[in-house]
């Protein structure tokens, strides 16, 4: 259980200098060729639906505990495993077997004496940087000739103790619907001061969309319309309203096929702290990763709430992130009987539940298409904890966060819980 104290621990958490962080970042990595969203695809092929391409939606909720764990644990690992096939030029498995950018190291906090010693074992230094907004310093290096990046990982890491080293981790889409990258027309607009941000596949030109759509690419190819950030940004126009101010929209996936990696989420984050966005909204899940954790915490010090989507692997996977790192609220979604997703995560803390089905979003063919996912409940929730935190303020975090759990219909046990956590928000939200 998360108690509304975690959130006073948050506030003072952020509260440390960023200067007393490591630093780190990386620019993105690979040619601009094609690819789709990171989502189930075609290896649910049995289970989607070939007209809409949505995961039929009574297919979990048949299953029992056991063979659902069995079948979304089939799933993950095939979708990887299929990742990794097709794209075995730029992405390769880091020291846990997570998905990452080939060849590709970054430290953060490293000695100029590691750097040295580091360059005398054959490490070829490839970039130092910082990434603008978050006062956030890396180096990168390449992995030597022969050589796997897992093992690299270890071996960099022994030369440099005190520094942390990790590899550039992929990031997916947080759904259970076939949702591939797009040629429609992206979105546009001016987003005004306390716009809400948007990390994600670009954003496609829709009528469910009314809000002006501030758009940047942070990964080879620039920003391109895909149907996941669509719909997501149609359910955070139709929350919003005429209170809107406007969506910064970051596409990290572009036409890269290393795209959506950490280093393109840092980046991401730098932008809309630049641009003082009180509220981001992730539907993205993966590891634990050295530079995405950091970055998340400059954001945080800089007065951004965090809100992220908990997966769908089901209650058997371990804990996703960003939705898993400190003061990030996670979200989980609900039926229509207000009953958790059985494929939602459980191991990631959950703050909140919000509709996970049966609402639609907009595609970028024009339509309206049903949604199923914690994908679709997270930007709900960020919706509403704008309108409590309409402007980036350390001080008033607490007192937001609070306004939203009063606002909270309370589900499963007494109070917050590891299922709901504070309990259902938006219960009406999302087009039906």
């Amino acid at each position: 259980m998360r108690s509304t104290a975690k959130w006073v621990a948050a506030t003072l958490l952020l509260l440390t200098p960023a200067a007393a962080l490591p630093q780190l970042a990386l620019p993105g990595v690979g040619p601009a060729l094609p690819v789709p969203d990171r989502s189930l695809r075609d290896l649910a092929e049995p289970l989607i639906d070939p007209v809409n391409g949505v995961v039929d939606s009574g297919i979990f909720d048949r299953l029992s505990k056991s063979e659902l764990g069995t079948l979304l644990k089939r799933l993950r690992t095939g979708r990887v495993n299929q990742f990794l096939r097709q794209n075995r030029d730029y992405v390769e498995r880091d020291r846990n077997g997570d998905p990452a950018v080939r060849g590709v190291l970054i430290a953060t906090g490293i000695s100029a004496a590691s750097l040295e010693l580091a360059r005398n074992e054959g490490f070829q230094i490839l970039e130092r940087a910082e990434i603008e907004g978050l006062d956030l310093s890396y180096v990168k290096f390449a992995t030597r000739p022969g050589k796997q990046l897992k093992s690299e990982e270890k071996r960099l890491q022994k030369l440099a103790r005190e520094a942390e080293v990790s590899a550039d981790n992929i990031y997916f889409t947080s759904t259970a619907v076939t949702m591939a990258v797009s040629s429609a027309t992206l979105a546009s607009g001016k987003a005004a001061a306390g716009a809400m941000g948007l990390i994600d596949g670009g954003v496609a030109r829709h009528s469910a969309i009314a809000m002006p759509v501030e758009q940047r690419g942070f990964a080879r190819g620039g920003a391109v319309a895909s149907s996941h950030g669509t719909a997501i940004a149609s359910l955070i126009s139709g929350s919003l309203g005429s209170r809107s101010r406007g969506l910064l929209a970051a596409d990290i996936y572009g036409s890269d096929p290393a795209g959506g990696n950490a280093t393109a989420i840092a980046r991401a984050l730098g932008w809309m702290a630049q641009r003082d966005v009180p509220v981001v909204t992730i539907s993205l899940v993966g590891p634990n990763n050295g530079l995405l954790g950091r970055a998340v915490k400059a954001a945080q010090q800089k007065g951004m709430l965090v809100v992220a989507a908990v997966g769908n692997d089901g209650p058997a996977a371990p804990a996703r992130y960003p939705a898993a790192y400190k003061g990030v609220i996670g979200v989980t979604g609900v039926d229509h009987r207000e009953r958790a997703l059985p494929e939602a995560g459980s191991a990631t803390p959950i703050d909140f539940a919000a509709p996970g089905t049966g609402i639609k979003g907009a595609s970028p063919d024009g339509n309206l298409v049903p949604l199923r996912g914690t994908s679709f409940a997270a930007p709900l929730v960020a919706a509403r904890l704008l309108s409590h935190y309409p402007a980036a303020n350390i001080g008033k975090i607490d007192a937001a966060v609070r306004g939203l759990i009063r606002e909270a219909k309370d589900l499963g046990k007494k109070g917050a819980d590891k299922v709901y956590g504070h309990g259902l928000v938006c219960g009406n939200c999302g087009l039906r």
